[in-house]
């Protein structure tokens, strides 16, 4: 099946870290890459269910005339077809719609927030948005370009992590890259995970995909994240709800990404199997 991944594209030396994890992620996925480069810090994104207005800061309208010229430049380099996308229909004069027929999207931990600002463990506010309503996954890249050797998935048995266990499947399969599961066990035994997993018709598929089925039956969850490898590609699934006007993730998800430095590939609630 052809996919797609969207990704803006920011003209600083950060935001061409993100577009070269794009371009490792298509070629590796398969996926087809369609690039936006914002002339207006402020765009909806319409969801199902939600209307997503990003509000960019100004570095993503740094040096408008390079812009194209730095982004045909990396994906030639990376020998994979792009294509841009522009707006047709816009809200308002400067505030463009932007369709969210992807199959995919790229985004770095914020993207409305100067890098001055981001830290570890900082998700900002429209990216929890984006992962809680879109139908697609949500690669969130690290702040530096990394080639991911393996594809690490976090599976503790909810809705989520069984989607999170499908979504690595799938990578897997199209990149040729092993995959190793992780399950921090919760008073639970092996034996009960496994009958999950036979559960969801998903025996023949770990069977085929897993080479390692790493379970932590002791220790502190945060502490046991050292075993996962610094250059995998973590896929993990994401039920949201908010609190104080923030959306949070879950605490498992909230540990993952506020402790390793790794690439994340998160399917959000809404994330549908079928496309």
């Amino acid at each position: 099946m052809h996919t797609q991944l969207f990704h803006i594209f920011r003209n600083t030396p950060l935001g061409r870290e993100t577009l070269l994890q794009s371009i490792y992620f298509c070629k590796k996925a398969g996926s087809s890459l369609i690039i936006y480069i914002p002339e207006f810090t402020k765009f909806l994104m319409y969801f199902e269910n939600d209307v997503v207005q990003i509000d960019l800061d100004n570095s993503y309208l740094t040096s408008p005339e390079t812009a194209l010229k730095h982004a045909k430049e990396l994906f030639d380099q990376g020998k994979i077809k792009a294509s841009f996308l522009e707006p047709k229909n816009f809200t308002a004069s400067t505030l463009p719609d932007i369709s969210t027929n992807f199959d995919f999207m790229c985004c770095p931990r914020s993207i409305s927030d100067l890098s001055s600002k981001i830290g570890l463990g900082y998700i900002g506010p429209r990216v929890r948005r984006i992962v809680n309503s879109a139908r697609f996954p949500v690669l969130i890249t690290s702040p530096v370009f990394k080639k991911w050797r393996s594809i690490a998935v976090f599976f503790g048995g909810s809705a989520n992590a069984v989607n999170a266990l499908k979504l690595g499947f799938r990578i897997s399969k199209a990149s040729k890259i092993p995959l190793n599961v992780f399950t921090h066990a919760e008073n639970t035994s092996k034996e009960s995970y496994e009958e999950m997993i036979k559960n969801e018709n998903l025996t023949e598929e770990m069977d085929r995909y897993v080479t390692e089925w790493h379970m932590f039956e002791s220790g502190k969850f945060e502490e046991n994240l050292y075993d996962v490898p610094h250059d995998a590609l973590v896929v993990l699934g994401a039920y949201g709800h908010s609190l104080i006007r923030s959306i949070l993730f879950g605490g498992k998800m909230e540990k993952i990404q506020s402790i390793i430095t790794n690439n994340l590939l998160i399917a959000g609630p809404n994330y549908a199997l079928t496309r």
